[in-house]
């Protein structure tokens, strides 16, 4: 994708617990830069996540899906622009594409898929749920996404 497919975007400047004896960044935390990114995602769409999701609609999301593929490392101190968007939302799953820079340097790519579902308790284990209304037009408003049938 290119850059400009991404309406959301997140600084993160890359910290020294991050890093390995080379200053380079440990491939674990990658998945960490995304999450900030959709948990950033949320606040900029106003959803205080997970506040407003689970309390407000009893449901949650899980990671049922993650990948990376690497393109170039990110060092101790780097400035880097972290960027997501849902690119399909079902009727109980969404899929984020994550895309990180370092100014024009595409350093890695991601997918992450999340599945809505109702939490477990001491009584019934977690059961899918579709993604409430609300959160779906906000989803489909700011990325311009025509509803999946």
């Amino acid at each position: 994708m290119a850059i400009e497919d991404f309406r959301h975007s997140t600084p993160l400047r890359v910290r020294w617990a991050e890093v390995d004896a080379q200053s380079i960044v440990f491939n674990g935390h990658y998945l960490l830069y995304a999450d900030v990114c959709i948990t950033e995602y949320w606040r900029s769409i106003g959803v205080r996540y997970p506040v407003d999701v689970v309390d407000t609609f009893g449901v949650d999301f899980y990671v049922v899906k993650s990948t990376l593929e690497y393109h170039a490392s990110a060092r101790f101190d780097d400035e880097l622009d972290l960027r997501c968007r849902v690119a399909r939302l079902g009727r109980s799953s969404m899929r984020f594409i994550i895309e990180m820079y370092r100014a024009d340097e595409h350093l890695v790519t991601g997918e992450v898929i999340y599945v809505c579902a109702r939490p477990a308790t001491p009584m019934a284990t977690q059961t899918s749920a579709p993604i409430p209304e609300t959160l779906r037009e906000r989803i489909l408003n700011f990325e311009v996404l025509k509803p999946e049938v």
